[in-house]
C-alpha cells in the first residue's frame, strides 16, 4: 500500500509544479500543502533542509529537490514517464537539466534592472528556444507520442510566457515554431493546467510588478484594461 503523499508547496513555484504534474499523471492521490516562504514555519525548515519548496512527504518521510521526488515517483508509481532504455533516458534527463537552466534565465529576464538588460536577457531565452527547436521531432511531445518526465519539467516554464505575452510582444518563439506547438500541447494537458490554483496568473502578475525591474516598469506604464485583456 502506497502511504499517504504530501506535497509541500509555494504557490507560484515552478520546481513544485513539476512534481504536481508527475503525480497528476501518475493519477495517484495526494494533498497539497501550501507555505509562505517569506514566513517559513519551523516544521517546514525540519522537512525541507533547504528551506525550498517543493518537499515530498510520504507518509512521514520527507523528500526534497524536485528532480529528486520526480525519480522517487518514477521508480515506485506507474505509468513510467522516463524511457525504459537507458541512453534515451540519460539523454532525457540532460534535457530536464536543460529546463532547469531556461527557468534560470527566465528569473533573470524579470529581474533585469534596465531595458538594455532586458533585451539580452531576451536574447538569451531566444536562443535556449533555438537549441531546443533543434532538438524536437515531429510531437506532439518532447520525444514524440509519449508523455515524459520532460515534458513534465518544461509545463510550467512555458507557463511564464502566458505572463510575458500579456506585457509586450518579446517574440520569443517567433524562430522556434517547434517550440511554440510543443508550448501549445502542454498548456492543453489537464496534468500541466492542473498543477496551479485558479489564481495562479494574477498572483504571478502581483509578482512580477513587485520587482523593481525593467519589466515591472513595462507592467506599470499598461493601462489596467490592456493588462486584463
Amino acid at each position: 500500500m502506497t502511504p499517504a503523499l504530501t506535497l509541500v508547496s509555494h504557490a507560484l513555484c515552478p520546481y513544485v509544479q513539476r512534481a504536481a504534474i508527475v503525480l497528476a499523471e501518475k493519477r495517484v492521490a495526494f494533498t497539497r500543502c501550501d507555505v509562505d516562504l517569506a514566513h517559513k514555519p519551523d516544521w517546514f525548515l525540519a522537512v525541507s533542509p533547504l528551506g525550498k519548496t517543493p518537499v515530498l512527504l510520504v507518509g512521514d518521510t520527507p523528500i526534497f529537490e524536485s528532480a529528486v521526488i520526480c525519480e522517487y515517483l518514477d521508480d515506485t508509481l506507474a505509468p513510467r514517464l522516463h524511457p525504459a532504455e537507458p541512453l534515451r533516458r540519460a539523454r532525457h534527463r540532460a534535457w530536464m537539466e536543460f529546463g532547469s537552466a531556461v527557468l534560470n534565465g527566465i528569473a533573470a529576464f524579470y529581474a533585469a534592472p534596465d531595458p538594455a538588460a532586458l533585451r539580452s536577457r531576451r536574447d538569451e531565452l531566444v536562443q535556449r528556444f533555438a537549441t531546443l527547436e533543434a532538438a524536437l521531432g515531429d510531437g506532439p511531445w518532447f520525444d514524440g507520442t509519449c508523455f515524459s518526465m520532460v515534458d513534465a519539467v518544461f509545463g510550467p516554464v512555458f507557463r511564464y510566457f502566458d505572463a510575458f505575452e500579456r506585457i509586450d510582444d518579446f517574440g520569443f518563439f517567433d524562430a522556434a515554431p517547434k517550440v511554440g506547438a510543443w508550448r501549445a500541447q502542454l498548456a492543453a494537458r489537464a496534468s500541466v493546467r492542473g498543477a496551479v490554483a485558479t489564481d495562479y496568473d494574477e498572483r504571478l502578475l502581483q509578482f512580477l510588478r513587485r520587482r523593481g525591474s525593467a519589466l515591472s516598469a513595462r507592467i506599470a506604464a499598461l493601462e489596467p484594461r490592456t493588462l486584463s485583456a
